[in-house]
């Protein structure tokens, strides 16, 4: 959501804060960034520990007050005590980064805040587990021969359940209310069926000053809009379907991987034609795609209800509902039962940093002027984004707590997701939301009174809650402030998350496509903004995201192509200057970013074959019109068109890592960035990279340093045929290693490597060895990474789908032209073997 952030993020501080002098020396061993020390810091935890007990503690419920006065949540008393000692004496976080030492006291605070919240859970709602199962006891639920509904809104006077089984007239189902502001009521059975029918429309009614108001419940599971009526609000739909029309899993989630490979999605705009797709032809058409090409993780976006299409889903109005624009919530586990029946992993995107600001179809429609004790937001400016035109959650709030945390618990039980990405994390951890801030890396920028310390309470609950419930998890923070221990255990005094998006990495690309000449492009500044991570935080890393691709902006491959996309794209003639720059580049870019750049990766649906146009969803600016607003498969499907090159060269970077898994791998050394020959060299895992961003220079028998000695292949090679190259390495040479220096003397060595040996690099190209094991001599992994790869055809019989929707196909190139680029390859192969 860095488009609609309109945050400021300095590309010098990478995807987070200045790491520990140790990050630098373990990532890039012969980085000049590994010579600075960390920065001056100072503490200011004082003022925010006052700055916080005068205004900030958790608001407790009248059913806890009773037992447990509110001002004892901030109190050391005994029964929290004993186990608070040793959870926040030792923060294990600062045995990591020394940097963090002036702000003990901020790290015990939060983590006391955080323990008091879980003793009170357990006090009084039986524990974190079952107190995120709210879902079982809020809204519409079956109990007891009847359907049993309940509402929080503490500020109403009186309440009715209306909806079509009563004809909207809610005289004969009025709702009580306890001590605790939760409206209630119990509607027996009639006849042996439910009183109200599945499919049903309903609302929840009440009064506030004399005036009755109609809401969509906050807990509902389906919410639906009248398309035939122009800006139509949503209505509530009671979901509760018989059991053969209920949808049932038949697949087990797939293992967690080593390091996830995320195929960013859009469901409502996957279709090649003009129009909302739906849970079920994505699951048919676009799942096949993703798993040809070797990801192993898909993140959805826009899937929790939005009444906006255009927010891209961040606008939500109704948090338990998966959007109607694609269908029904039987039909999205079918899609989430397709991807984990091809080994797919599932994550959502999960937007709980702010709430549609809409009030007839959104949680908004609940705040009618009450405090912030009886809301589910903030009151006044602290309660609204003014950037983003939406309302602010108290973090504080016991049920804000029980809604969220029970949402969380909602889409990984009843949907079967394999994990979260939290959408806006920047603005839920700071006062000021990031809005018109640069942050620099400067520490006092994250533990300050600027610090939301309920926000980042709640993370830590989450992040728990999800590891709890489900050890397997995935879960991803999107800060752009990089935020020091986000992505900690708990444990250790961190936030919880699994995996940081590296959110600086984009921004580097767009200011080099955008700014800066090809000489210009500094090897060492690439490198750095690689690798400029914290120690033991994990990232995933990006090229572009769909943020990259919204309107307004332009991927990587618009940047490079620009208007020649439309024209210049045929295989069948020669590729001109900027098509022959652009393909070259878009193939390097995301390789080493996946390569350098994180402990995983993640592409956004469309960009692993550059896709020519932006994202613009249908709104008055363009007519709704869904032209820009869905992918045009047949791009990448046509045999003559060269989107088919960059799709393999994607398709074969993640098989790479299938072989040889070097994202997981802790062993990053670059161990050269040559500004003169513009080459970056490097190891991750046991493989050797080679990345010439020379635009002209040819390099034979480049010598590249490495650490173990013996035999070296081409494991992959950007220039082979089969990705649009020249195919000028050979790729059944054997690159033997010489002994460098005086072992075990790093200064002795070349670039600081015990071995070497020397290559082939042609400009503009990235080449991969591996080291070549005795016992591997004659079998497969000997062998290149396969252009080919599995495809979209290779599903499994029972898991086929319908034929795609394309309009043109590698079938549709007659005779002559398919002959002609045989020629074409057969007659230009250089140095060796085609990888066709």
């Amino acid at each position: 959501m860095l488009g609609s952030l309109s945050l400021v993020s300095q590309l010098t501080a990478g995807c987070s804060s200045l790491p520990s002098s140790k990050t630098y020396t373990r990532v890039a061993e012969n980085n000049e960034l590994a010579k600075q020390l960390p920065i001056k810091r100072t503490c200011g935890f004082q003022k925010l520990l006052r700055h916080h007990i005068s205004t900030s503690r958790f608001l407790v419920p009248q059913r806890v007050k009773q037992n447990f006065p509110i001002s004892s949540v901030l109190t050391d008393d005994s029964s929290s005590m004993t186990r608070m000692e040793d959870e926040t004496e030792n923060i294990g976080i600062l045995s990591t980064d020394q940097g963090l030492e002036p702000f003990k006291d901020h790290f015990k605070y939060r983590m006391k805040r955080y323990v008091d919240q879980k003793l009170l859970l357990e006090k009084h709602e039986g524990g974190l587990e079952e107190f995120a199962k709210g879902y079982l006891e809020f809204g519409f639920n079956r109990e007891d021969g009847g359907i049993v509904y309940r509402e929080w809104a503490p500020a109403a006077k009186e309440a009715q359940l209306i909806g079509d089984f009563n004809g909207w007239d809610g005289s004969n189902h009025k709702m009580e209310r306890n001590e605790f502001g939760v409206w209630s009521i119990s509607i027996p059975d009639s006849g042996g069926k439910p009183a109200i029918p599945h499919g049903s429309r309903v609302k929840f009614r009440f009064k506030h000053d004399g005036v009755f108001i109609d809401r969509i419940p906050a807990w509902i599971k389906y919410a639906t809009v009248d398309s035939s009526r122009f800006g139509a609000p949503y209505d509530g739909v009671y979901w509760d379907p018989p059991p053969s029309e209920r949808y049932e899993f038949k697949y087990p989630r797939p293992p967690k991987p080593k390091a996830p490979r995320i195929y960013e999605a859009h469901v409502g705009m996957s279709s090649s034609e003009p129009r909302v797709n739906s849970y079920r032809e994505f699951a048919d058409d676009v799942l096949p795609r993703i798993w040809a090409n070797n990801y192993n993780t898909v993140q959805l976006m826009a899937v929790m209800e939005h009444s906006y299409y255009a927010s891209f889903g961040y606008h939500v109005t109704n948090f338990f509902a998966a959007s109607s624009r694609s269908g029904t919530p039987e039909d999205l586990k079918y899609l989430i039962d397709k991807a984990h029946s091809l080994g797919l992993r599932v994550l959502v995107d999960i937007v709980h940093s702010h709430a549609s600001n809409n009030v007839t179809d959104g949680l908004n429609g609940f705040d009618v002027g009450q405090s912030s004790q009886e809301s589910y937001f903030h009151t006044g400016d602290q309660g609204y984004h003014k950037l983003w035109d939406s309302r602010l959650f108290n973090y504080a709030n016991w049920e804000v707590l029980r809604f969220l945390l029970s949402n969380l618990r909602w889409w990984i039980e009843e949907f079967k997701f394999d994990g979260f990405r939290f959408d806006g994390v920047t603005s839920m951890l700071y006062h000021h939301h990031g809005i018109n801030m640069s942050f620099t890396g400067n520490y006092n920028e994250y533990f300050s009174e600027a610090t939301d310390v309920d926000a980042v309470v709640y993370l830590m609950l989450a992040n728990c809650l999800v590891h709890n419930i489900f050890p397997d998890a995935t879960v991803i923070a999107e800060d752009v402030s990089g935020m020091p221990g986000l992505g900690s255990p708990v444990s250790m005094g961190g936030i919880g998350f699994d995996y940081r998006l590296a959110m600086a990495i984009p921004d580097r690309w767009i200011d080099y496509l955008k700014n800066k000449k090809d000489e210009e492009w500094s090897m060492k500044e690439i490198s750095q903004s690689l690798t400029n991570r914290r120690y033991t935080e994990k990232c995933i890393s990006y090229a572009e995201s769909h943020d990259q691709a919204i309107v307004g902006d332009k991927t990587i491959a618009f940047l490079l192509m620009d208007q020649e996309m439309y024209t210049g794209m045929s295989s069948l003639t020669d590729a001109s200057p900027t098509i022959e720059r652009g393909i070259t580049l878009h193939k390097m870019i995301h390789f080493i970013t996946m390569a350098l750049g994180g402990e995983g990766y993640l592409n956004f649906m469309g960009n692993e074959f550059g896709h020519p146009e932006w994202i613009d969803f249908p709104r008055e600016g363009n007519e709704w019109s869904y032209e820009k607003c869905r992918r045009q498969w047949n791009l990448v499907d046509a045999d003559h068109l060269r989107y088919k090159f960059m799709n393999a060269f994607g398709r074969a970077m993640n098989e790479l890592d299938d072989k040889f898994p070097f994202l997981a791998s802790t062993k990053q050394i670059v161990s050269s960035t040559n500004e003169e020959d513009k080459v970056i060299v490097f190891e991750r895992g046991d493989l050797v990279f080679v990345f010439n961003f020379h635009p002209e220079n040819t390099y034979e028998g480049y010598k590249v340093g490495c650490d173990l000695p013996g035999k070296y292949r081409v494991a992959l090679d950007s220039d082979a045929w089969g990705f649009g190259g020249d195919g000028r390495v050979g790729h059944n040479i054997d690159h033997f290693t010489s002994p460098e220096g005086i072992p075990g003397v790093a200064e002795t060595n070349f670039n600081n490597r015990p071995n070497s040996f020397r290559v082939l690099s042609p400009p503009r190209t990235s080449v991969v060895y591996y080291r070549v094991e005795e016992s591997q001599e004659g079998h497969n992994n000997s062998e290149p990474v396969n252009v080919q790869g599995k495809l979209a055809a290779d599903v499994p019989a029972e898991l086929e789908s319908p034929e795609s929707s394309a309009t043109l196909a590698a079938d549709d190139v007659d005779d002559v032209t398919a002959r002609k680029i045989e020629d074409q390859k057969q007659n230009r192969i250089v140095g060796g073997e085609s990888n066709v």
